[in-house]
């Protein structure tokens, strides 16, 4: 139990998935990031455990682990369709349109299932969780930061992609500050 809650804690707040790992960067500025965030989460939650299950009863008893990368991609498409549904169902006035290719170039839900792979399945399960839930956290405060920063005088050079990139540096800045947190 233990281990699900340092997976949980460690995958949304320590070590996130977009800001602490470069995993999820190609999603870090969208019109849509609303819609983005709730799906690239549901995504993270949904695929994690599903790699891990299908790893697990699939892949190790035929010995074909080398082949987890070619597995695992195939298998975003429809996890992503499917969360992109589900978002569509839950919140209907969020903009779908352009979504699916971001999702299923989603590194971040690449990654958690090939880490979430090569761990229990309680590991597994508290990365899904914790990476979806920090990847929808990320999206929506970077969301707000820049919503924030666009209403603010901005000298012209910093406008546009660098604001962006300092904005990202100092999100995974106060990100970094939860490291440690839970050691003894």
């Amino acid at each position: 139990m233990t281990d699900f809650i340092f997976a949980l804690l460690g995958a949304a707040l320590v070590n996130n998935l977009i800001l602490g790992l470069p995993l999820g960067a190609d999603s870090l500025r969208q019109s849509r990031s609303r819609a983005l965030a709730l799906a690239g989460g549901a995504l993270i939650a949904v695929a994690t455990p599903i790699a891990w299950l299908l790893d697990q009863f699939v892949l190790v008893p035929l010995e074909l682990g080398a082949l987890r990368l070619f597995i695992f991609l195939p298998l975003l498409a429809p996890l992503a369709w499917l969360c992109l549904e589900g978002v569509g169902r839950a919140c209907p006035s969020l903009p779908r349109e352009g979504l699916w290719p971001l999702l299923l170039a989603n590194g971040a839900a690449l990654g958690a299932m090939l880490i979430g792979s090569e761990s229990g399945f309680g590991v597994a399960i508290g990365l899904g969780l914790g990476g979806g839930l920090g990847f929808w956290l990320v999206l929506t405060l970077l969301d707000d930061l820049l919503q924030q920063v666009d209403e603010t005088k901005v000298p012209a050079a910093f406008r546009g992609t660098p604001m962006l990139l300092v904005c990202a540096g100092l999100m995974g800045l106060a990100f970094l500050g939860f490291n440690g947190m839970g050691a003894q």
